[in-house]
């Protein structure tokens, strides 16, 4: 859109947030914007215009602008509407009404009261096309009949305009398809003033389009470069939807002009998304709406929407012409006391580019000439504000305490600035989980929330220093997991409005996320990655159990980490049917004096022992665990217990990332010229066209994966691909229980599917294990069956991913036997 220099009545820079938190950090910028819902249109307070009903007032709507102050008006066409003119039945009528800051007041202006018996203007449709260029209204009625001579009953749709000058104190007709000549070979069906149009210096541009239709097209500056551009509008094109039938979905083509007469289309089209809903009825060139240097665009829907009540979207400009996705949508809602509501056509017409009140955003007209009714909406202010954030140290060391809470315990802390009005919240995902506490809070208010309403002047920076504090390391349990900042900011619901009531609203287009990251040093290397090397091992003090006795038994196990450090780590035992846990072995000094729970989850009972948080590099412990075993059974013959030391692994130190699987190219054409069908295939040549299909497992890190499933189906049934080759590169093995087999169909979920199973073995961060599946099309298919018949049939690979990044050291206890 056209380039110009960047305005904007309210700006406010935002810079933000230095922190030093312990924990990984990440700042959520949010803004409080439904995108597609409102922008800078004011859908709030919009002046609603209403005329005679039935009169289709709104058929035809413009700005009425003089360079008097204070005559801020639209005008308004009702070209069904009746008047006083005598033996004249909806003549049609253009209305003036003054803006007056909001209230609507209609004066009916009476354009052409000349009644000749030459003439005939019942149903004439006075007003359906109406245009203003400064104190100039053009107002046409298409419908105009003309009858050459007085004594004859034919008559001619000739069409007439009547020109308003000097704030509608002179008028003049205008009437260019009326002349001496009847019929086709004369006058015909002209219908001038079908449309009509102003150029910038003011002359009359009249169309009389006879028995063609033209509608729905306009030019305007999209891009930089001083050429107009294009926009063609086609209500009814028709796309095909996934049953191959056709829905009327209309589209607006957008051509480019690079050069002079060079019009480039830009793709994608604008296509509309409801079904007769006239996308592309109307088109109105806006200006530049939301102030970016582009101009933008509303395209009318007048069908679309609730009940057909009509949409109008808006369509924001860019470098490379207007932008595929709307940043607001308009809806006609009216009700109707006679349901089936009729439709509004609400969007049927368009006029924008106009300033009315005068605070530097163009508004727009919106007509709805089903329910007689006009709609202006101005324009909000736009408030631009951007926001930075940083973050230091990165690695935060909760054993450096420096700063003194009210009840004196020494803590750690961190600083941040933040312009704007703001909300913080701080570690926000603790906020959801029940009894858990938040790890950071605010030194001078110890809370977790932080609300400041900042008054930040035009063009100003504007700081606020405040100060967080790590709880102490007793107080919670998650060490590795990131503490989660919130930040969300928005104008104050009393922000300052301008003369005329309008209140200021954010651009849209600010940046919504703002993310960064700190973590608590850990004790996991350099690299603050912790990869520890748990061992266990366990023993009895009895190797065998008898039934009657009381049977205690004491086990006796050694954990150890030979590596990073662990955190949560926790020993757990399942504990078997015919035992009960007694507590702790507490008769040996050389044991470890653990905290166990004891649970219940499922009619499984097991035991949970803290081993250290972290349990740090190097620890070697001893401990005991005291059961009984008063439930023997001469059914089994031994005693299971299973245990396993577990450590939590951060989701951010995940040991795999799974990427989305993405064809390249993502359509195919399947050419087949002059290829014949062969009954009996000798070379895989004759099957079809080659299809290779690769999937690459990569895990990124930072942990390794020791085992991961890759199974892949292909639905059997209809000849559509012809698995030929399987071949795997690093640690994959592919197994199938099925005949590699031409027989393919529908879905995996409810037909018998060809399967490949693979295994894929132990990945270490950086590597990357890969299989291709070599097959062919089966060319036959989409020869002989039917194109309907194809369309309705859905072939589809699926590939299903598993893999167990489980941490878990496991001891089984099985040696355990009891005598009767």
């Amino acid at each position: 859109m056209g380039s110009k220099r960047h305005r904007s009545k309210t700006e406010a820079t935002l810079l933000h947030t230095v922190y030093s938190l312990p924990g990984r950090i990440t700042l959520s910028f949010a803004l409080l914007l439904p995108l597609c819902v409102a922008f800078n249109l004011d859908v709030d307070t919009p002046s609603v215009y209403s005329g005679p009903e039935g009169s289709y007032f709104g058929y035809s709507v413009d700005f009425y602008m003089t360079n008097t102050p204070g005559s801020e008006s639209i005008i308004v066409g009702a070209p069904k509407a009746n008047t006083s003119q005598p033996y004249i039945r909806e003549g049609g009528s253009v209305f003036y009404c003054p803006w007056n800051h909001g209230q609507a007041q209609y004066l009916n202006v009476t354009l052409n009261d000349t009644e000749t018996q030459a003439e005939f203007k019942s149903h004439q449709w006075f007003g359906a096309t109406v245009r203003a260029h400064s104190d100039s209204v053009l107002a046409c009625a298409p419908l105009y009949s003309w009858r050459t001579k007085q004594d004859t009953p034919e008559s001619d749709v000739t069409g007439s305009c009547y020109l308003s000058v000097n704030n509608f104190t002179k008028f003049v007709e205008y009437a260019p398809c009326r002349t001496e000549f009847h019929g086709a070979k004369g006058q015909g069906y002209c219908q001038g003033g079908f449309s009509a149009d102003f150029t910038k210096d003011g002359k009359v541009v009249l169309g009389g389009p006879g028995s063609y239709f033209w509608q729905g097209m306009t030019h305007f500056l999209l891009t930089d470069i001083h050429l107009m551009d294009l926009l063609v509008g086609a209500p009814m094109f028709m796309v095909r939807d996934s049953d191959g039938r056709l829905e009327e979905l209309g589209r607006v083509y957008v051509y480019l002009q690079t050069g002079p007469l060079e019009l480039v289309p830009q793709l994608p089209h604008l296509t509309g998304t409801q079904t007769f809903g006239r996308f592309g009825s109307s088109i109105a060139p806006l200006g530049d709406l939301n102030q970016d240097g582009f101009n933008d665009v509303a395209i009318g829907s007048p069908f679309g929407g609730k009940d057909e009540q009509g949409l109008v979207f808006i369509y924001n400009g860019y470098t490379k012409g207007l932008r595929e996705k709307p940043s607001q949508v308009l809806a006609g809602q009216w009700a109707s006391n006679a349901p089936p509501a009729p439709p509004a056509s609400f969007g049927f017409t368009l006029r924008g580019g106009k300033d009315l009140d005068q605070n530097g955003y163009p508004d727009l007209i919106v007509g709805a000439f089903g329910v007689d009714k006009a709609v202006l909406y101005r324009s909000r202010p736009i408030v631009n504000a951007s926001a930075t954030l940083s973050v230091y140290p990165t690695m935060i060391n909760p054993e450096e305490k420096m700063c003194t809470i009210s009840s004196g315990n020494q803590t750690m802390h961190v600083s941040w600035y933040v312009l704007f009005n703001v909300e913080v919240q701080l570690d926000r995902l603790k906020q959801k989980q029940k009894g858990v506490v938040r790890r950071a809070l605010f030194l001078d208010t110890q809370q977790a929330n932080l609300q400041r309403n900042l008054k930040v002047p035009n063009n100003a920076k504007f700081c606020h220093e405040t100060k967080i504090y790590l709880r102490d390391e007793k107080e919670f349990r998650d060490k590795l997991s990131s503490i989660y900042i919130a930040l969300n900011f928005s104008l104050h619901p009393q922000a300052a409005a301008d003369k005329h009531g309008l209140r200021p609203i954010l651009n849209y287009q600010t940046t919504e996320l703002i993310e960064q990251k700190a973590q608590i040093l850990l004790d996991c290397g350099e690299d603050n990655i912790c990869v520890p090397d748990l061992k266990l091992s366990v023993h009895g003090d009895r190797k065998e159990v008898h039934m009657g006795d009381d049977n205690s038994l004491t086990l006796t196990f050694n954990a150890r980490n030979d590596g990073g450090g662990a955190y949560e780590a926790e020993l757990y035992v399942v504990l078997p049917p015919e035992a009960d846990y007694s507590g702790i072995a507490r008769n040996n000094e050389s044991l470890t004096q653990l905290t166990c729970s004891y649970e219940t989850e499922n009619q499984t009972r097991y035991l949970s022992c803290d081993l250290g948080n972290p349990m740090k590099s190097g620890t070697n412990l001893w401990a005991g665990l005291r059961f009984t075993v008063p439930r023997l059974k001469d059914t089994r013959k031994v005693v299971q217990f299973d245990m396993q030391i577990r450590r939590y692994v951060s989701p951010f130190h995940s040991s795999a990332c799974v990427e989305t699987i993405v064809s390249r190219p993502d359509k195919v054409f399947l050419l087949l010229p002059n290829r014949r069908v062969t009954k009996n295939v000798a070379v895989e040549q004759e099957i079809g066209p080659p299809v290779q299909h690769i999937y690459e497992l990569v895990n990124n890190g930072p942990s390794r994966i020791s085992h991961t499933a890759l199974q892949l189906k292909c639905p059997l049934g209809t000849r559509f691909m012809y698995p030929l080759e399987v071949t795997t590169q690093g640690p994959v093995n592919c197994t199938t229980q099925n005949v590699v087999n031409p027989l393919n169909l529908k879905s995996c979920s409810s037909v018998e599917c060809w399967t490949l199973q693979c295994n894929v073995g132990l990945l270490d961060k950086g590597t990357s294990a890969i299989l291709q599946v070599r097959s062919r099309l089966w060319a036959e298919t989409f020869i002989t069956v039917s194109f309907v018949r194809l369309s309705k049939i859905a072939w589809s690979l699926s590939l299903l991913l598993s893999f167990f990044p489980m941490v878990s050291f496991f001891k089984r206890l099985s040696q355990l036997s009891f005598c009767s």
